[in-house]
């Protein structure tokens, strides 16, 4: 009693909890009021609430009331009531933190008190989730709680129109994808007109599965690429001489850290096949590079785990969730040196136009919020990255699973046989079982074991991703075994004995209903359709009849011990060993979960198997035998610390440098969005003027203070190209002159050539030639940059060998790269304002690829207009077109 008394006093986890029940107790106070409401009266609290904000009041002043109103609504609509430790999950989410709540506890419920809250300030709300189909799902399935009050909700998926995208986010809840907010991001800071954005400010956003987003897909960025012009025949060349080197000898492999590199007679041997000197001269870089990425994708990227070969394509593999990454492409030339050791065919690499990380992105919002089943192992880095603290919600009913003790096998063949005869064991009783693999490889291997045994089973990875939901959704039925990789299916319920939702879809299939009418007929959108409500009438008599069903085999499936839950294997991770012990256990039922792990596991075998393979030799125990020890368990879980605290250290690392990165880009969308917004930029355009003339003379000047010693020809040739064109100035003339009687004549005569230039256009047209110009010259010079940058990047790391901070030096060298770049920005800038003779309007690029997880189209180039590539470039500058305005198209 005193120790549960002093543990309660010092966990701040249990006083947040205190304090916030005390709030749900003021709600709870506040429901029969709510009740005895009208449903006008009770929507009309939002104009209410949207008043006394109006008058003063804060959220947090509303947020009782609005609260309990939710609730009320929520009741009545979709008959559905938040439980107290959904109050307290909406006010932890309210504040600006992340709650985490075991399966099953209605994540997608709560979210509606904090979302409804925010809104009221018409600044809009984002509730972002991990796809489309969860996407869709919550906004109809919650959009009538919102709607029911007053409130607008859009949705933003893949395949929206500008229109629809732009309607959406102006809506008070916002829906969508993290890939689909991040990428509108980037798209907003590439248009040329202010009514081509379709984003709001980025107010407040509530992240579903927030750990799978701000975490594992953190070090991944976001890119939106156009076609480069790399050539492929150097990956063919070099992906046959890969194949010749052999292990230790020519290379050697760091499996921990993930780096495979070549031996000085690696180096040799690659250098007599390739016929080159010397492989690291520096006319041989690209050479180099390439070989360094066939190696990377030879020895370390394997198929099947890391990638799968799919119509001749090499689709990624996600580590953390199994799924396939479609469209998503591996950079630096690593992707075309996988598709050449496959033999598929090579794309071209691309240019990158804009990019940015979701860890940058999400930490753009006024208030970031998120939910998740599985937070609290990575407290420290929502903490450090985000400024998110992590409160662990109560469940609704107590949580009854058994965590069983790890059982340790040698070998992995001792291992599988033993998870085979557990399975087949607990088939014959008819309990559940679920079991998760970490790759597609292992799924398959298990698959055939059990074919052989005689177990009949489902197989869920990423090359049946199609029919995912179906699958994990019956895997809580009598006899049911389904062998999963870690996508697992997050967003759709295990309910033991069956989900009668998907047994319904199932049945509409089986009458001959096309997916897309079943799609209608389970669909939470308003509609006064005859046609649409008596399809629905149709779903819910099917489905009360499979409910019928389902419930009574859910007290046999309740007695059986509920869903077992068996990992073949323990993960980097122990938050994905979480998310699948997850599965079970649900609101109150009983289940029971165990990981079977060999010494020749991967995570083993690099971080910690020794101690245990002394230990069994000392007991003298052959592959079959299992040791099943909690100390073990914990020896396994301080490995899995060490490899979190490692991961967590790589992503602090790769945040540092895109920090250094994101400043820039802040800076450049900044400026940008100024001009797009039609900020009149004369006065920059006369600032830059100055500037452009100070740098020519100090060009041109050396260290004299006496113009007679300047190199005056080279200055005069200069000034016509940027802001002197035609000008009748002679080197005789500046050499009787002072150093600032130079600089104020060619100042002069500047601002006589940029007025004139001014009353021949109009001032009207003047303004809107210096805002396209500017967008134009700054986003070409940003591209530029970017791939700039990246070959930074790329070699900075060798600066350590001279005892200097890479980080360090990649500051000092960006900087340095970005003042030029800015420089060089404004003197483009001004020798096209004074040049040009004709200006197209620009045209946002339609080459664009994206590198997302939804498989779309094949997006074919757009072919550039009606000037030809070789031509002269309209706008005067002497250069072909190609090299000139057309650069990039």
């Amino acid at each position: 009693m005193v120790l549960g008394f002093l543990k309660n006093l010092l966990d701040d986890n249990a006083k947040e909890i205190k304090r916030l029940s005390k709030k749900a107790d003021i709600i709870n106070k506040l429901e029969p009021q709510m009740q005895i409401l009208s449903d006008k009266e009770l929507a009309g609290k939002t104009q209410e609430f949207k008043k006394r904000l109006e008058r003063g009041e804060t959220l947090d002043d509303l947020l009782p009331e609005a609260f309990a109103v939710v609730r009320e609504a929520s009741r009545r609509v979709l008959g559905l009531r938040h439980f107290d430790v959904q109050l307290i999950g909406g006010m932890v989410l309210h504040e600006g933190n992340i709650a985490e709540m075991k399966t099953g506890e209605g994540k997608t419920l709560v979210a509606t008190l904090p979302a409804y809250l925010n809104a009221l300030t018409g600044k809009g709300v984002h509730v972002v989730t991990v796809n489309d189909y969860l996407a869709k799902r919550d906004s109809e399935w919650m959009g009538q709680i919102y709607k029911f009050l007053g409130l607008s909700v859009g949705l933003i998926v893949h395949g929206l129109d500008f229109e629809e995208r732009k309607a959406a986010y102006r809506a008070d809840i916002t829906y969508g994808t993290n890939n689909e907010f991040g990428f509108d991001y980037l798209r907003d800071n590439m248009v040329f007109h202010a009514d081509h954005m379709v984003q709001r400010e980025l107010h407040y956003a509530i992240v579903d599965e927030v750990d799978s987003i701000l975490i594992d897909e953190a070090r991944t960025p976001l890119i939106i690429s156009g076609q480069g012009d790399k050539p492929k025949d150097l990956y063919q060349k070099v992906a046959k001489i890969i194949p010749r080197l052999r292990n230790v000898e020519d290379y050697t492999i760091d499996e921990k850290a993930k780096v495979v590199t070549l031996t000085e007679q690696g180096v040799d041997k690659v250098e007599k096949l390739l016929g080159v000197e010397n492989l690291y001269d520096d006319i041989n870089i690209e050479l180099s590079h390439h070989v360094n990425q066939a190696l990377r994708a030879h020895t370390l990227m394997k198929r099947d785990v890391d990638y799968v070969v799919k119509d001749g394509e090499i689709i990624i593999v996600d580590e953390f969730t199994g799924r396939l990454m479609f469209g998503r492409r591996y950079s630096e030339g690593l992707h075309q040196a996988i598709e050449a050791k496959e033999g598929v065919k090579i794309e071209k690499e691309s240019q990158t136009l804009a990019t940015i990380t979701f860890q940058n992105y999400f930490r753009m919002y006024k208030k970031l919020a998120g939910m998740t089943g599985t937070a609290v192992t990575e407290e420290e880095e929502f903490r450090k990255i985000y400024g998110l603290d992590v409160y662990v919600i109560p469940t609704n009913k107590p949580m009854i699973r058994r965590d069983l003790p790890d059982v340790v096998y040698r070998t992995e063949q001792g291992k599988f046989n033993a998870v085979v005869e557990e399975i087949a064991h607990r088939y014959e009783k008819g309990q559940p079982v679920l079991v998760g693999t970490i790759s597609i490889e292992k799924s398959e291997l298990l698959s055939k074991l059990l074919t052989q045994k005689g177990v009949p089973h489902q197989v869920l990875n990423a090359k049946h991703h199609e029919k995912e939901a179906l699958i994990v959704s019956q895997a809580g039925r009598k006899g049911a075994v389904t062998v999963s990789t870690n996508m697992a299916g997050r967003g759709t319920d295990i309910l033991l004995g069956g989900n009668p939702g998907f047994l319904a879809r199932q049945e509409m299939a089986g009458q001959g209903f096309p997916p897309e009418i079943i799609e209608e007929a389970v669909s939470h959108g308003a509609t006064e359709d005859p046609d649409i409500l008596r399809l629905r009438e149709h779903y819910r008599k099917i489905y009360e009849a499979k409910k019928e069903k389902t419930d009574k085999e859910h007290e046999e499936v309740v007695a059986l011990g509920g869903l077992h839950i068996i990992g073949t294997e323990r993960h980097e991770s122990r938050r994905i060993d979480n998310q699948l012990r997850g599965r079970a256990g649900r609101q109150g039922d009983p289940g029971s979960s165990q990981f079977y792990i060999s010494l020749e596991d991967d995570l083993m075998r690099l971080f910690g198997a020794e101690n245990i393979m002394g230990l069994m030799d000392k007991l003298g125990m052959d592959d079959e035998m299992p040791i099943e020890n909690a100390l073990i368990t914990r020896a396994i879980e301080n490995a899995q610390r060490r490899v979190e605290a490692r991961n967590f250290d790589i992503r602090k690392h790769v945040l540092e440098y895109d920090d250094v990165m994101n400043q820039q880009r802040e800076v450049i969308y900044a400026q940008r969005r100024k001009v797009l917004l039609g900020e009149d930029i004369k006065e920059n355009i006369v600032d830059m003027i100055e500037k452009v003339v100070d740098k020519t003379i100090a060009q041109f000047s050396g260290e004299s203070q006496y113009p007679e010693e300047w190199d005056l020809k080279g200055l005069l040739d200069q000034a016509e190209q940027l802001f002197l064109p035609h000008h009748t100035l002679s080197p005789q003339e500046l050499a009787k002159l002072e150093k600032e009687e130079v600089r104020e004549l060619l100042l002069e005569k500047a601002m006589e050539a940029y007025t004139k230039r001014e009353a021949e256009l109009g001032a009207a047209q003047m303004r809107e030639l210096e805002r396209l110009v500017t967008l134009k010259i700054v986003d070409q010079k940003w591209m530029d940059h970017l791939d700039a940058m990246d070959q930074l990047r790329n070699g900075i790391g060798l600066r350590a060998y001279g005892q200097k901070d890479p980080l360090v030096e990649y500051k000092y060298e960006a900087y340095d790269m970005f003042s030029q770049m800015i420089e060089e920005i404004q003197q483009e800038i001004i020798r096209y304002i004074y040049r040009v003779t004709f200006i197209e309007e620009p045209q946002e690029r339609q080459d664009i690829v994206e590198n997302k997880y939804e498989e779309e189209e094949r997006k074919t180039p757009a072919q550039s207009s009606k000037i030809g590539r070789n031509e002269s470039c309209p706008c005067g500058s002497g250069k072909k077109y190609k090299k000139c305005c057309g650069r990039g198209k």
